[in-house]
């Protein structure tokens, strides 16, 4: 028996207990004793009672979100998760600690086949610590503990990832490794994700972005265009629904977006768009009373010189009297030249600043193009006439439709759920809008957009084909959009399709949609064979969900 432990002796008296070790000695009451004993088992045992029962259930879960670096979720429409913080876990490697070389590393092959082992054993020989491997889920950092090596440390730490991997990456953009938002949502709401518990509320329908970026996927197969973008928006909230920029990115994956390809085509490229400008000159025409639908342009000329270039029909064989509808739904440039003459400078200009075609807008992600200045004349108002010359960006041309769309109320796009409020304010003539919706769904069931005739969904809209500019000139590449419009009758959503540098597509089966029948290979490379076929199914196969959900 070891002589040298303590020795604690409890002796019972009369009195009570002696606790006694060596010469110290500590005498209680026995009452007192078990009273003070039970009086603390009791309150120890209410106060837990008390805090259970005035928590809330979710109040642990609460806590954890105050933990450093966290950041609040982001969900769509449907509460759906865009973006989420989880608990990962970070293994590193302590080379110290390891007691069997060779047992170690079988273990790690056995869980880590994918790791560079010849990389492992060299740092095991340098290092006195290295990471192994990081943003481990909970399972797996489990599984880490049952290979019971005591040189293997896990690290908890709070991870941003994002379930549905590209599909919202130009909107929700990323992080730094310091926990900063350096783009989209994350960067323009970092303030808000780091210091509230309550998840982002975004107007995005993960189900449509889905479906309509799945149909952008397919176009660069039938027409081998380079990149894509769409944005659906509602015309009376300015709530986006869906905003795919394709090429897109992995979130998870991807740190360095400097690369221009990835550049958000709906937000931040600037672009010529062609002949949905056309609609816009109508529509100020109207608004300034000048014009009326059926006003007739008779004896147009088949060119007009100015400057030095020429401006001509893209059809020859196109009327010489055209009304002002037939001018749009015919998409003729003469005709629009000419109305653009009775407008002027200064009545066009005001009207496209008046839908924010023109200048910055205000929007709730940073990456924002601005539509290039240019120095009004007699000329540019004639090439601004008909779409060129001009320059915009996809979600200021889908605001500008939308309010010439929407009775003539403007609207600010947003990506943000907002419950409040806010009295609309008109811009334009409802009468503007009445004869514009008109006349944009005589296009597609007469005019330059027949094939985005889905039935059921009374689509209108106008196509828009224009050269891409390089270094300053123009170049024989094409960007194809289609601007459209539905119901028609009481419009709600304002779709944008746009295409860049697409090829013609010999092979792919165009079918009617208003009636039986089918043709084979593209005749031209512009928006009504290309943007208007993409625009076409998207519509088909989101609004079932519009109808039934919105």
């Amino acid at each position: 028996m070891n002589n040298n432990k303590k020795r604690i002796y409890i002796i019972e008296n009369e009195d009570g207990f002696e606790f006694s070790e060596k010469k110290k000695i500590v005498s209680f009451n026995r009452v007192a004793f078990l009273f003070f004993f039970i009086l603390f088992i009791f309150l120890l045992y209410s106060t837990k009672i008390i805090y259970l029962g005035s928590s809330s259930p979710n109040q642990t879960y609460q806590m954890t979100k105050k933990t450093e670096n966290y950041r609040a979720d982001v969900v769509d429409i449907d509460g759906s998760f865009i973006a989420k913080s989880v608990i990962t876990y970070n293994v590193g490697i302590k080379p110290n600690l390891i007691n069997d070389k060779k047992k170690f590393l079988l273990k790690l092959k056995y869980s880590f086949p994918e790791l560079d082992f010849q990389k492992i054993e060299n740092n095991i020989e340098k290092k006195k610590f290295f990471y192994l491997k990081k943003k481990l889920t909970p399972q797996k950092s489990e599984e880490i503990k049952l290979l019971g090596e005591k040189s293997l440390i896990l690290e908890p730490k709070i991870t941003r990832i994002y379930p549905d991997n590209n599909l919202f990456s130009h909107t929700m953009g990323q992080i730094d490794d310091e926990n900063f938002g350096v783009s989209g949502i994350e960067k323009s709401f970092d303030n808000y994700l780091k210091t509230n518990t309550e998840p982002l509320s975004l107007t995005l329908d993960k189900e449509i972005q889905f479906l309509v970026r799945q149909e952008l996927l397919n176009s660069e197969k039938i027409f081998k265009n380079i990149g894509s973008a769409s944005i659906l928006m509602n015309i009376n909230s300015g709530e986006i629904l869906s905003l795919v920029s394709l090429p897109d990115f992995d979130i998870n994956k991807r740190n360095n977006i400097s690369d221009k390809k990835y550049i958000n085509r709906v937000t931040k490229g600037v672009y010529e768009f062609g002949s949905v400008f056309k609609t816009f000159t109508i529509a100020a025409g109207f608004n300034e009373k000048l014009i009326e639908p059926n006003d007739m342009f008779n004896n147009l000329e088949k060119k007009i010189k100015c400057g030095g270039r020429t401006i001509s029909e893209y059809d020859e064989n196109l009327s010489q009297n055209l009304s002002v509808e037939e001018i749009l739904i015919n998409s003729g440039n003469i005709g629009s030249v000419k109305i653009g003459q009775k407008l002027g400078i200064d009545k066009i200009r005001n009207f496209l600043n008046q839908i924010g075609i023109l200048g910055d807008i205000k929007f709730d992600i940073t990456e924002i193009g601005t539509p290039i200045p240019f120095n009004w004349g007699k000329c540019k108002l004639l090439t601004v006439s008909f779409g060129h010359g001009i320059t915009t960006t996809l979600l200021q041309l889908a605001k500008g439709y939308a309010i010439i769309s929407n009775g003539g109320f403007n609207i600010t796009p947003t990506l943000v759920k907002n419950i409040s409020f806010e009295k609309r304010k008109r811009v334009l003539s409802r009468d503007v809008s009445f004869k514009i919706n008109q006349i944009l769904r005589r296009v597609v069931t007469e005019g330059t957009a027949s094939l985005a005739d889905v039935k059921g969904y009374e689509v209108g809209g106008k196509t828009g084909t224009a050269l891409i500019v390089e270094n300053g000139k123009y170049t024989k590449k094409k960007i194809n959009t289609f601007a459209s419009i539905f119901p028609t009758n009481n419009p709600k959503y304002v779709l944008i399709v746009m295409l860049e540098d697409t090829k013609l597509s010999k092979d792919y089966v165009y079918k009617y949609r208003n009636k039986p029948g089918s043709f084979v290979g593209t005749p031209f490379n512009t928006a009504g064979w290309t943007s208007v076929e993409v625009a076409a199914k998207i519509i088909e196969r989101i609004g079932p969900i519009l109808a039934t959900k919105y």
